[in-house]
């Protein structure tokens, strides 16, 4: 009896803004049909030419190219541009509702959104041991990024429209999403909680096609995701980074009951050491921020399929940390050398697509070949980081690279269109 496995592939990239979302169908042939595998769906901001309730059109359009059934979904971690269209309202029009019904069969999440992992939690419930906080920690997370933006509002005025900006985006990216999360958990029959090594779980929905999960390790195999480096000038695309060991304090009454002055009235002396004062809190509030931001992205899923002599890697978010684990093994390095299509990390940016994960695809190539790499990039400009510090995204010596030596797809191109598809056939 014949294997079952797809013939081919087609891969929708949406335009969804600064943010993620790729439907995968993979066609087969006779009764088995095609199978469709949804890969994040969410935004955190869109320009005025993408149109209004683009994330309700996205929906509506996956639900019409699935004929309102999709086998599966990939929600590589629970940042806000990754997840944020899951969300649902109360009359049940939301782009989330629309996806729910679609009644996906799996669901597939990183191992620390299990609902019942304990905030001790090292590694999803079975074989949980009494150690660190981690779990814990990521909801806490949600908690200070909540203060931070509140306190960016409050300060506005003071803070300038580049940091007001920055504080805003990186808060609200990684606030709790609430009811994308909780939809997440009410939608699909099987949920699947991954880390490094586990069975993917979309074997049930996907015959003929090999999934690894290769990201993030757990707390048990690497503890490298709790935290994030500062500068790898080795790994990361000419990374500057500010330090970010600043905590949030309420402003205290030091000397309370004196008179004061008014920032308008104050002597010039004073209102310049105070302009400096405030700018520098909008600064440590910015690194605060990054910091949560960096360890959210440390838990995004990693995932290779592999289907007739082809293999595709989408690795979310993933950062250098969460790379480590895998690429310091020679085998998955042997594995890593042969991906045919690489979705770009973290929207382009400089430390999510390690220089020794680049320089190992053996199919990146300064001439168009037939074989040449295929790497694909849902992104947009001025929303995250700047050139001047070298941290904007896309970054732009990456770019540089992926147009050089790939066959580079991205988002920027699609303009007022919805999305683009690629096609890719397998043997």
């Amino acid at each position: 009896m014949a294997t079952i496995k797809p013939k081919k592939l087609t891969l929708r990239s949406y335009q969804v803004g600064f943010g993620d979302c790729f439907l995968l169908t993979f066609h087969y042939n006779g009764r088995t049909g095609d199978r469709h595998v949804l890969i994040d769906f969410g935004s955190t901001g869109k320009k005025k030419s993408h149109g209004e309730n683009l994330m309700v059109r996205v929906a509506q359009d996956i639900k019409k190219r699935t004929g309102g059934k999709l086998h599966a979904i990939v929600a590589t971690h629970r940042h806000k541009d990754h997840i944020s269209g899951f969300t649902t309202n109360a009359k049940q029009t939301g782009p989330g509702d629309i996806i729910a019904s679609c009644n996906p069969d799996v669901i597939i999440q990183p191992w620390t959104e299990h609902p019942k992992a304990r905030v001790n939690a090292k590694e999803a419930p079975g074989t949980i041991t009494k150690t660190q906080s981690f779990v814990s920690s990521l909801r806490s997370m949600h908690e200070i990024a909540e203060s931070v933006l509140l306190e960016a509002e409050r300060r506005k005025h003071i803070l300038g429209k580049r940091l007001h900006d920055q504080l805003t985006f990186l808060g609200e990216d990684n606030l709790s999403n609430l009811s994308a999360v909780e939809n997440l958990m009410r939608m699909g029959k099987r949920h699947h909680y991954l880390n490094y090594g586990s069975r993917s779980g979309l074997e049930s929905v996907l015959p003929g096609v090999k999934i690894r999960v290769l990201g993030p390790p757990n707390l048990k195999q690497s503890e490298e995701i709790k935290s994030q480096r500062n500068k790898d000038e080795d790994e990361f695309w000419q990374l500057q980074a500010m330090s970010n060991k600043f905590v949030i304090q309420k402003d205290p009454m030091l000397f309370n009951g004196a008179r004061t002055y008014s920032h308008a009235n104050a002597p010039g002396a004073t209102r310049w050491f105070v302009q400096r004062v405030r700018a520098l809190r909008g600064e440590q509030l910015l690194s605060i921020v990054r910091s949560l931001d960096k360890v959210m992205n440390n838990t995004s899923l990693i995932l290779l399929f592999e289907v007739g002599g082809k293999k595709l890697l989408f690795p979310g978010d993933a950062q250098i940390e969460n790379w480590s684990y895998a690429l310091s093994k020679r085998s998955v390095q042997r594995l890593l050398a042969g991906v045919d299509l690489y979705k770009v990390g973290h929207h382009g940016s400089r430390n999510a697509t390690p220089r020794s994960l680049w320089d190992n695809f053996s199919k990146r190539s300064d001439k168009v070949t037939k074989n040449r790499l295929e790497t694909f990039c849902s992104t947009m400009r001025n929303k995250h980081g700047t050139s001047r510090s070298k941290t904007e995204v896309p970054r732009k010596t990456l770019v540089a690279a992926l147009k050089g030596s790939s066959n580079y797809h991205t988002t920027e191109t699609l303009g007022k269109k919805l999305s683009f598809d690629f096609t890719m056939t397998f043997r």
